[in-house]
Parts: C-alpha cells; structure tokens; sequence
C-alpha cells in the first residue's frame, strides 16, 4: 500500500514536518487556516470548506447566527433542510383584550344598634355637677332593655349629707354601637366581548438552526446556513439573525433589531367590594322616671339624644322608685364604600432581542 504524503493535510503531515515547517505546522496547528501557498505539497481541493452563507461572527454573548421566520403565526413556514431544528419560538405585536368592565360598589346599612343609658345618677343640687354635691346611683341593672326596673330606688325624702337627695337627675347620653356594613354591588357592568383567546400575538417569530459548519477562510467570519432560494424577506422567508435573551442593543454587523416574547400574563381585574367604618349614627331615648315602683306613677320624663347628656331639675325630695327607656328615634350611620375599581396590568414574559442582517441575502460560498 501506497505511504501517505504530505499532500494529506492532515496532522501527519505536520508532524514529519519537523523544524524547518515554518508557520504551516506552527501556531494553531494543522487545523488552523493558513495559505495553502505555503505548504509544499498541499492539495487546495482537499481542503472542507463552507458550503452555506458566511456572515460577521457573532458578538460574545450572542447565539450563533441562525435564520429566522417572522410573520403571521398562520402563515408559519417548516425549518428548512439547510436548518431543521426549530430553536427557538417567540411572538409580538400583542394585541390585549378590553380591560374589564368593573362593577359599582354600594353598602348596605351597618347593623348598629342603639345602647339604653343604664348609669343614671341622684344629686343633692341643681345644676348637677356642683363641686361636694351628693351623688346618688339610680342605676339600671346591666345590659338594661328598658324594661320597668325598681333597681337602686330612692325614697321619697331621702337625705344625703344633711340636703335631699333627689334635687337633679341626670341622665347619660344613648351610645350608638356602630357594627358593620354589607358590601353590594349596586350596578353589574355591561356585558363586553371579553371572550377567552381575545388576547393574542400577531407575529411569531422562529428560528431555524442547523448541522456544524466548514469554517469560513475569513476568521471573521462563520459559516450559516442559506435561506430557500426565491425567498424573499419576512413575512414570506428568512432573515440570518443572531440572538441573546432580555433586551439588548444590536451590534453593527447585525443591526435590524426585533423583540420578541415568550408569553404574557394579564392580572387585569377589579377591586372587591368592601365598606370603610360606619360614621353618622345617632339615636335618641325617652327616659322616664316613676315615683313608685311599678311605673306607674309618672315623676319626669325627657327626651336624651346621643349628641348629649341630660341634666334637669326635679321636684326636691321626690321618690325615684322606678324607671323605663325605649329608642323613639335611630340613624345607624352609613359606610362608604370601597372596591370596584380596576386592578393588575398586563406584562410581556421572557424577553429576547434578535439582531438581524439588512439586505438581499449572500450568495452561498462555492463549494
């Protein structure tokens, strides 16, 4: 069998070479591009060259240079045999739905009620509250309804610290105990053609990528695969673009910038109803007081709003032998409502930047 040559190009070559080589078998080795002048014996057709397109190199950081369909996501062309594998898929020119209609809100009335002042005091003067003037409890029983009670009478005549006991009766003020409103919806929003799928990308973008390349003779340069021939630009055909993810400025060698997105999530919604804490009640008591026991025998009576206590004269020495209560008039107050207003946005997910070469595509490099 024949003995190889030098005419192999292979790394035998180089090494038999020895020495006096030169830069053919030097730095990058056999496998480094290099004038084929150079090398005695070196067979320029043996050499594997690119039989795609060869492009700028892209910058670090970059994907490599892959060809790229962008168009309608219905008029999506197959990989081309040059490129096969689909590598990536992403979309733009998002069209959102309507946003919403969201309703109006209301509050039903709290559900307040009216407390009856049960701690009612006896004083030995008029007005009430003279400095060192005796104080005598005429108190309801706790959690009083108003009902008739006898509860802590004074009799008729009785003397406290040498004056009469009864001179003034005072009377505390009704509280209003406020509790809580019901949301509602007061109006439900007109019916809006916010159909599920209404939400939708225009444009898909795809990239193609093939098999591993010759290298160009051009360092700068790499080896890609070609576009369909009679192709023309997107939408109908191909553009060589190189890719890097999130948004990103383009290099100069590839300087059609696109953006593109893995999907989008849309949190539009509407505040749920609610109501702020009630304000504005108000109720007012009749209070009377009976000289006997039974409430029978009618002594005063006055009407007390929960804007004030009362404080009156009564009939000095009178017996105060029983009481009664009841609401004659009650504002529960009103809330204000809350909600109903629209919320959360609509956000494009995992960015990605494809940088594209302008101009009629290169021929393919002869094989």
């Amino acid at each position: 069998m024949e003995e190889p040559t030098d005419a192999d190009g292979g790394a035998d070559a180089c090494g038999d070479a020895g020495p006096d080589a030169g830069d053919a078998c030097g730095e990058g080795g056999a496998g480094a591009d290099f004038d084929s002048a150079t090398v005695p014996g070196f067979d320029p057709t043996l050499r594997e060259t690119c039989t795609g397109q060869c492009v700028p190199r892209e910058p670090l950081g970059w994907s490599e240079p892959a060809l790229v369909w962008i168009g309608p996501p219905d008029r999506a062309p197959d990989c081309p045999a040059a490129a096969p594998s689909i590598g990536y898929e992403g979309h733009g020119d998002f069209a959102a739905a309507a946003p919403p209609s969201c309703p109006a809100c209301q509050c039903d009335p709290p559900d307040a009620s009216c407390e009856l002042p049960a701690a009612w005091n006896a004083y030995a003067s008029f007005p009430c509250d003279v400095p060192g003037a005796a104080e005598t409890p005429f108190t309801a029983p706790e959690g009083w309804d108003g009902t008739c009670t006898s509860a802590n009478a004074i009799s008729a005549g009785q003397m406290c610290d040498g004056a009469l006991c009864a001179q003034s009766l005072e009377i505390p003020a009704p509280r209003v105990l406020p509790g809580s409103c019901a949301p509602r919806i007061a109006e439900s929003p007109e019916e809006t053609e916010n159909s599920e799928g209404a939400e939708s990308f225009a444009i898909l973008a795809r990239a193609c990528t093939g098999t591993a390349f010759a290298p160009c003779a051009d360092p700068g340069m790499t080896c890609t695969p070609v576009p369909p021939t009679g192709d023309a630009v997107p939408p109908e055909g191909f553009l060589t673009c190189i890719y890097h993810e999130g948004e990103r400025d383009c290099p100069a060698t590839y300087p059609d910038r696109n953006v593109f997105f893995a999907g989008a999530e849309d949190t539009r919604g509407c505040a749920p109803c609610g109501c702020d804490e009630p304000i504005g009640g108000s109720c007012s008591v009749l209070a009377s007081a009976f000289s006997d026991g039974a409430c029978s025998q009618f002594a005063v009576g006055v009407v007390v709003s929960s804007e004030a206590a009362f404080c009156g004269t009564i009939s000095p020495g009178t017996a105060l032998g029983s009481k009664s209560a009841s609401v004659v008039s009650f504002d529960p107050g009103a809330c204000e409502p809350t909600g109903g207003e629209p919320t959360g946005s609509v956000a494009l997910l995992g960015a990605a930047t494809f940088c594209c070469r302008l101009g009629p595509t290169p021929d393919p490099v002869p094989a």
